[in-house]
């Protein structure tokens, strides 16, 4: 009996853990890594086989992955060249995803853990999904790697859904350094004067938006047909 209660236990985290694995996969390559399809559509079933041990417990310690920038993203996030830089190195490069083993609150050890593994390998970018909320001082350790590396930390909960894909959300689009001031010198406008955004809004979450970033929003309305907005990340 008790064999048959985890298997039904193991089941249904092993669902929930594919749910996110896809928003996560999906995630990413929204906001312009490398990821074939295949590794973002993957089965329940293909998931089930790669993902979970011979008794049927998910595995998170093999739920990891690397992605590399496209070239159209790492021509996106390069600073202008200038006299003193002719040639400038951009800021996005790899990422590296992980899901957390720890079932317990995310402490200290294991954010550092993770930071030093993603500055150790050089991975511009990290992300850890963890099944429970981080500590605080887990939260100030990332708080002092943002110069080095970008971390994120997403719930398992909040990736079972990609809000995006709901009807209701409107298509956002990250605008470049050129492409921002483009829009500022066209309409003659301070960054300062735009709306804004949240940096905690959840699909700013989810496409990575930092402080100063401009994302374009398309909506459709009966009237106008499609039109664009702009919001400054804050």
């Amino acid at each position: 009996m008790e064999e048959e209660n985890n298997s039904t236990i193991w089941a249904r985290e092993t669902s929930r853990l594919w749910r996110a694995w896809r928003t996560v996969h999906e995630m990413v390559q929204d906001r312009g890594y490398e990821l074939a399809d295949e590794e973002v559509k993957i089965s329940l079933d293909r998931f089930r086989d790669e993902y979970t041990n011979a008794d049927g417990s998910p595995n998170r310690g093999k739920m990891q992955f690397s992605a590399r920038p496209s070239e159209a993203m790492l021509q996106k996030y390069t600073p202008p060249a200038t006299a003193a830089n002719p040639h400038p190195s951009s800021d996005a490069g790899t990422i590296w995803v992980e899901f957390c083993t720890e079932k317990a609150s995310i402490g200290v050890g294991v954010m550092k853990k993770f930071v030093n593994h993603c500055a150790a390998n050089n991975f511009k970018a990290g992300i850890l999904v963890t099944a429970q909320p981080l500590s605080a001082q887990a939260r100030k350790v990332i708080q002092v790697t943002q110069q080095y590396t970008q971390i994120e930390c997403f719930l398992e909960e909040d990736l079972l859904v990609n809000i995006t894909h709901h009807e209701l959300v409107p298509k956002h689009i990250v605008l470049s350094r050129d492409e921002k001031a483009a829009l500022l010198k066209r309409y003659r406008l301070k960054e300062t004067q735009l709306p804004r955004i949240l940096a905690k809004d959840p699909v700013a979450r989810y496409l990575g938006l930092k402080r100063g970033q401009v994302v374009k929003i398309i909506r459709t309305s009966e009237t106008a047909g499609r039109y664009a907005s702009y919001r400054l990340c804050v």
